[in-house]
């Protein structure tokens, strides 16, 4: 990813702007390690980052901005580092930073199984009181993904679906199958029991490190994002390379599955 000059920013501000930016914040481990810091040390660096990509996206008039801050997978690693990034998203939002983002009209959610019973109770009721305190928001929805999983999303969307029907509401019935009356769970039936059915699908996919892999990250959302992806490390990620990654992402031709023209 070339990183734009200064100069060029204006232009990217004039030019197609996602609606969702999507972000894997990857790289925090490494950086730690290349200064002989903790890992926990390298997830504490990223502060500035997240405030920065939130700055630029409010600039830009970026609607959603998600961010992967704690994977479902992620309660396999070392039981220090899981208490740390327990409490991470806590520290990172602390009162000050989060009446910052409430001032600047920033909506912040949480996505993913955050009523899981390992989550500190004290965590958990932060999250809810943080969702509570910004809900009204809306010059930016901060989406961060919390003991998230792409394939816990749609699993839990099925059985959601699945849920409803035994408790007596009916699923819809393809007109194909009517007569045999066979119900059949539909596309628009999962969106709406997504964990935020009002999310739209991310337009720009951004991943730190130069890893080149999604990680299961909203995947439902996901099947028509661009992807770029940045050398840089995520704790020393700034608004110019979000203005880099979005300018990336206006030289772009989204064919959304149709064929290429020209």
């Amino acid at each position: 990813m070339r990183i734009i000059e200064a100069n060029e920013v204006d232009l990217v501000r004039r030019g197609e702007i996602p609606r969702h930016v999507g972000v894997i914040m990857d790289g925090n481990g490494r950086w730690a390690q290349m200064r002989g810091l903790s890992r926990s040390e390298g997830h504490a660096a990223a502060e500035a980052a997240v405030v920065a990509t939130v700055d630029a996206c409010l600039d830009l008039g970026v609607g959603w901005l998600s961010a992967y801050a704690f994977s479902t997978e992620n309660w396999t690693r070392d039981p220090a580092e899981v208490s740390f990034l327990m409490r991470f998203d806590e520290w990172l939002l602390r009162k000050e930073r989060r009446d910052e983002l409430n001032d600047k009209g920033v909506q912040i959610r949480f996505l993913g199984r955050i009523d899981d019973a390992r989550i500190p109770p004290d965590s958990h009721d932060w999250l809810y009181e943080t969702m509570a305190l910004t809900e009204r928001n809306d010059r930016l929805v901060l989406a961060i993904a919390f003991n998230y999983g792409g394939r816990a999303e749609i699993v839990d969307a099925v059985n959601a679906v699945l849920g409803e029907a035994a408790a007596g509401a009916s699923l819809p019935v393809d007109g194909a199958a009517a007569d045999s009356a066979r119900s059949r769970v539909s596309e628009a039936d999962l969106a709406a029991h997504m964990y935020a059915p009002d999310m739209p699908d991310i337009d720009l996919l951004v991943r730190t490190s130069a890893e080149q892999r999604v990680s299961n990250y909203f995947p439902w959302h996901a099947v028509y994002a661009e992807f770029v992806f940045a050398d840089t490390l995520w704790p020393d990620f700034r608004e110019g390379h979000l203005y880099s990654a979005v300018a990336e992402y206006q030289q772009r031709r989204r064919r959304m599955g149709s064929a290429s023209v020209g």
